[in-house]
């Protein structure tokens, strides 16, 4: 289940996001040892007590209804996907539903059949844990040149972007922007760890990258949530060189858990520079 520190990790990162100014109080120009905004203001703008909201921020109240949750979203300015990961903690603490199955995840049909449709463009199918399911011959390419390409066939080899991100030098090497890319990804388990509290494969996953990666670490301390669904990737890649990468994932409805992820070469209204992906030279990078 989610530790009662993720709500309280949550909570005090957007209070202290939130400049006073940003806000209707008065008075927010005295001085301040601190950034962002004290409890009492927080309890202030949302209309409840300094007692609840901090035993809320604690993770010592079980009971909060969605409106006073709501009324802290708008207090603290919460964004949808923001607002949406805090209702998933505190209702994570309601309920005593079965805890979803932790093992592998397999790729449905509906997604390997899109999936084999896209031919021209890399594209990834990924589970919940942004495993990778199957991919196509250009998204193996793209994102793990330096992995055997049946690796998403067997659980126990298969990719884990995140791991891959912080842990693998090769892949890591990959984005320009690795600053950006890291933090988005953390942002993002930061949201399905609330979605899937009892999901004890997630759980490992986050426990080993905060023990062997500092850079992952300190961002998961940082509470940041996130979801991006399309966005643009600048990567230098062992065979196309440098290409920018724009991206939009799909999820599937039959299972919306799962996303497929395609990808799109800026610059390349012939696909030459798509085809490059496939000059890697294998032997060099393994």
């Amino acid at each position: 289940m989610n530790d009662p520190g993720d709500l309280a990790v949550f909570l005090r990162a957007k209070r202290a996001a939130l400049p006073p100014e940003a806000t209707p109080l008065n008075g927010f120009g005295v001085r301040r040892r601190v950034p962002g905004l004290r409890r009492e203001e927080v309890a202030q703008l949302a209309g409840v007590s300094v007692t609840y909201y901090t035993r809320l921020e604690q993770g010592h109240s079980r009971h909060a209804s969605d409106e006073v949750l709501l009324a802290l979203a708008r207090a603290l300015q919460l964004s949808v996907t923001e607002t949406e990961h805090l209702l998933d903690l505190v209702r994570a603490k309601r309920t005593t539903a079965a805890a979803p199955d932790s093992g592998p995840e397999t790729a449905g049909r509906n997604a390997r059949t899109l999936l084999s449709l896209v031919d021209t463009r890399p594209a990834v199918i990924l589970g919940r844990r942004n495993d990778v399911l199957a991919w196509n011959e250009l998204g193996h390419a793209l994102i793990a040149p330096h992995l055997p390409a049946d690796t998403p066939e067997h659980p126990e080899t298969r990719p884990s972007l995140p791991r891959l991100l912080f842990l693998d030098p090769q892949a890591r090497s990959l984005y320009r922007d690795w600053g950006q890319e890291a933090a988005d990804y953390v942002a993002y388990l930061r949201l399905i760890s609330g979605k899937y509290p009892d999901d004890e494969a997630l759980t490992r996953m986050v426990g080993e990258l905060c023990v062997h990666d500092d850079d992952f670490a300190a961002l998961w301390a940082s509470g940041r949530v996130g979801e991006c669904v399309a966005g643009t990737k600048r990567m230098v890649h062992p065979g196309a060189g440098e290409i920018t990468v724009d991206f939009q994932l799909w999820a599937q409805s039959d299972r919306p858990d799962h996303r497929i992820e395609i990808y799109e070469l800026r610059d390349d209204p012939d696909g030459l520079r798509t085809r490059a992906l496939l000059d890697t030279d294998s032997a060099r990078l393994r």
